[in-house]
């Protein structure tokens, strides 16, 4: 079941719905342009879907129109999952978040930290503070990511063979030791490097589980909420329904066939850190359990106190990512942004100069997805596309404005 439902008046929930209508037009636009293939977006308020609108085509070649149950890459829209899962096996006693990871991974025992040198000749020395379990959720940990081509250590990622793809005939635990075992990119807990750390924290579920990632992932968080479509591959009899994946170039986008296949079988490994597949009504009810304070429809995930703690602002004296991250992959500004366990927070909505509430919380994927929880204004938003990579068109930001524009309460 993959339909979105519209079942109440968007006027009696707070919205103008010609207000609403200037997001269809604004996307359309994109589309008319061939910025953007298609688009897909959700808003809802107080646990009801209120809006929904859509445009162009899930496949722009063969002719196949965006429809509710379109299936799209969510990348690291993962990683949300991926942090609940781990803060519901937190919830059963088995880590402590001030717990040194290499408690459990070996090659984090003795970490050590880049000074000099070239990716075949890195000068390190032994890091002074242990990477903890809290450092993984926040991306705190020193690690980085091969694509980010900003540091020498995302140089030695990709030396291993890691660019944006995953080395064959690996699993989830050799590749965290591929990673572990390479320099950090700073001392744990210094600075703010977006990064791998969530697929050492899926590595870390399975440990902490006795469970392959996957099996997890369904078991105790997919099928409860009755996220029915969502998996890290498409299976043969969904594929249409499959969104083709776009790249951008002079103003158009093209078909990335090459990176879109990856799409059709399971993965090398299974990456917490992002390679979700999912329709924009599975993620509504994840958003809904969020919005819901870690419960939906009589199921909980976690308490609300988890949940709240996760949505706080855990970088260091209260910094926010400005400030505190390096040269980091960013796809929206991050003044007035802190992050938490797991997710970005919105801590000064007027540093980061956005309609966006205070406390709301969120993160995106690597095509463009995106989606935030607005607590303050009892609200969820979804958005799903497939152009890569995101932060071509600051489409984050102007579906905020949007959004907000048509709340008239």
């Amino acid at each position: 079941m993959s339909s979105l439902e519209i079942l109440v008046e968007p006027a009696s929930m707070g919205f103008d719905p010609l207000r609403l209508e200037r997001i269809k037009a604004h996307f359309d636009q994109y589309v008319a342009d061939h910025r953007l293939a298609g688009w897909l977006a959700t808003v809802s308020r107080g646990g009801e879907l209120v809006w929904t609108g859509q445009g162009g085509h899930r496949d722009r070649e063969k002719g196949l129109e965006v429809t509710d149950d379109t299936i799209w890459r969510i990348y690291s829209m993962t990683k949300p999952l991926t942090s609940i899962g781990a803060m519901m096996l937190y919830e059963e006693g088995l880590f402590d978040l001030n717990d040194e990871a290499g408690k459990w991974i070996e090659s984090l025992r003795e970490s050590r930290v880049y000074v000099s040198g070239t990716a075949e000749n890195p000068q390190t020395a032994a890091a002074t503070t242990p990477v903890t379990i809290a450092h993984l959720m926040t991306h705190t940990s020193g690690l980085t990511y091969d694509f980010q081509r900003m540091h020498v250590a995302d140089e030695i990622y990709r030396a291993k063979g890691y660019d944006f793809a995953t080395r064959k005939e690996i699993d989830l635990a050799g590749a965290v030791d591929d990673w572990c075992t390479s320099p950090l990119v700073f001392e744990p807990g210094s600075h703010f490097n977006y990064s791998v750390a969530t697929d050492v924290l899926g590595r870390l579920i399975e440990i902490w589980s006795g469970q392959p990632l996957d099996e997890f992932f369904t078991e105790r968080i997919l099928e409860p909420l009755g996220m029915s479509d969502t998996q890290w591959w498409c299976a043969e009899d969904q594929r249409d329904r499959l969104a083709q994946l776009y790249v951008p170039f002079e103003g158009d986008s093209f078909a990335y066939d090459d990176v879109a296949k990856f799409a059709m079988q399971r993965p090398h490994y299974i990456s917490g850190g992002g390679g979700l597949l999912s329709t924009a009504r599975d993620y509504e009810r994840f958003m809904q359990m969020l919005l819901g304070g870690g419960e939906l429809d009589g199921v909980r995930l976690v308490s609300g106190r988890t949940l709240g703690l996760m949505t706080q602002n855990h970088l260091r004296g209260g910094a926010d990512l400005d400030s505190f991250a390096v040269d980091s992959y960013a796809e929206t500004s991050l003044a007035g942004i802190g992050f938490g366990l797991g997710f970005a927070v919105v801590v000064d909505q007027v540093k980061n100069r956005s309609l966006i509430s205070n406390g709301s919380f969120y993160w995106g994927g690597a095509a463009s997805t995106a989606f935030w929880v607005d607590p303050v204004e009892d609200m969820t938003v979804g958005f799903y596309t497939q152009l890569l990579p995101s932060g071509t068109y600051p489409i984050r930001r102007e579906l905020q404005q949007l959004v907000y524009q048509s709340l008239v309460d």
